[in-house]
């Protein structure tokens, strides 16, 4: 049986530090899980395509820093081992998706949003207030966060532009792994989240949504 390691609380503030360094400067901890576009021809597409790519790609980057953010916060206050332990693994995770959106925007000649370092800060906060509140609750958030952004990938699945072959398989294996996630904090007990919140939510990621789209 595996044994689930025991982290102080400075010992999550300084493991939590560490996470911000490294999702803000594309060095973020990851499974080392093979890039899903590398065996994906990349077709030519006219500057409108590649731009419309980008700009979709950058959004999916910035929210995967909104996921690193709200795992890391809720894993600095988390009160239970085993839920601690399940988001340090899943931010980890969630780096392979980071990894990726920048690598197809570096492919894309593009670049991630210039207010990266304000999606990860105001998501932070957001998943220590959910870890505070409570584990159930904290779950529950992961839950619902996990089931809007499979909204989103499901959305531009049917944006990219047709010849975005690669993007296309990016997103596929994102959207695969993110109802694992969903349904992983839902097994381990996550609350249903009141619906004023969930409105809520929906509409922060509306305003990410649309300024990440050009900035």
């Amino acid at each position: 049986m595996k044994t689930l390691r025991h982290y102080t609380f400075w010992d999550r503030i300084c493991l939590g530090l560490d996470q911000a360094v490294r999702a803000l400067s594309n060095n973020v901890k990851t499974t080392g899980a093979d890039y899903p576009g590398k065996e994906t021809e990349d077709y030519s597409m006219n500057d409108k395509e590649r731009k419309q790519s980008a700009a979709l790609m950058r959004i999916n980057h910035a929210g995967e820093i909104c996921a690193q953010a709200l795992y890391h916060g809720q894993g600095v206050v988390s009160r239970s081992n085993e839920v601690q332990e399940k988001m340090h693994l899943a931010a980890i995770e969630e780096g392979d998706h980071l990894f990726w959106c920048k690598q197809r925007l570096d492919e894309l000649g593009s670049h991630p949003s210039y207010l990266n370092p304000l999606w990860y800060a105001g998501s932070f906060c957001i998943g220590m207030v959910a870890g505070m509140i409570g584990d159930k609750w904290s779950l529950g958030f992961v839950a619902e966060t996990e089931r809007q952004v499979i909204e989103h990938l499901k959305k531009h699945l049917h944006t990219l532009p047709a010849n975005d072959k690669r993007s296309y398989t990016i997103l596929q294996q994102m959207e695969a792994d993110e109802a694992r996630h969903r349904d992983e904090a839902l097994v381990l007990g996550a609350q249903e989240l009141p619906n004023v919140i969930k409105k809520g939510m929906s509409f922060t990621s509306k305003i990410m949504v649309k300024t990440a789209y050009w900035v």
